[in-house]
């Protein structure tokens, strides 16, 4: 069985897999204490039956959906980069990922679509679905963390090219504002040929199908 590792609250185990997410901390009980604030603000009472309970599991949650803070990226990528002399491109597409706006703490969720042209090393692929996970899980714009993705992967493999596209339904537009439900936001992170050489990323916006 593989060993297990302990950081920031974050139980892992030696693959770098999420075994559970420690709630035991002096951090949780701030966390209650802010929600209680904001139920009895918004006019409940914190003390009925039914949200006796709601600040301990609001807390949880949000520390499960804020632990990309804590994953650090040497640990994701757990030495998972090998020397290959592969020079075509790599497509991993249909990255499901789930975030929370910053300007609302409402979620936004969708589709991310990685490429990369190989410059002599490869990672697993297993990798890059950790990495949209590692910055997907904090309080995010979509624009920010499609270019957070990218440069990552462009920090790490120094390939010749990286192309980052996300696909993404935002509830602060859709359960409060202009209330459209319909709406899809896109945004893409281009470097290297993918940037500058169109045919490339024309092939890759075909291959993911846009």
């Amino acid at each position: 069985m593989a060993d297990k590792k302990r950081s920031n609250g974050i139980t892992q185990d030696d693959d770098n897999n999420i075994i559970r997410v420690d709630y035991s901390d002096e951090s949780i009980k701030k966390l209650e204490e802010s929600v209680v604030n904001i139920l009895a603000e918004i006019g409940e009472d914190p003390k009925r039956e039914g949200l006796i309970r709601t600040p301990n599991r609001v807390a949880k949650a949000y520390k499960f959906l804020t632990k990309g803070y804590s994953e650090d990226i040497e640990k994701l990528l757990n030495n998972a980069i090998f020397n290959e002399h592969y020079d075509e491109m790599v497509i991993v597409k249909d990255i499901d990922f789930y975030s929370l706006c910053e300007h609302h703490l409402l979620p936004f969720f969708g589709k991310c679509h990685i490429a990369y042209i190989p410059n002599g090393k490869i990672v697993g692929l297993s990798k890059l679905p950790r990495m949209v996970e590692m910055f997907s899980r904090r309080l995010q714009v979509q624009e920010r963390m499609t270019r957070e993705i990218g440069d990552m992967i462009n920090k790490v493999l120094e390939p010749k090219g990286v192309a980052v596209v996300t696909e993404a339904s935002h509830l602060c537009m859709m359960m409060r504002g202009v209330e459209k439900q319909n709406s899809v936001a896109t945004a893409s992170a281009m470097l290297g040929r993918f940037k500058s050489d169109e045919k490339t990323r024309t092939e890759f916006l075909k291959l993911i199908g846009k």
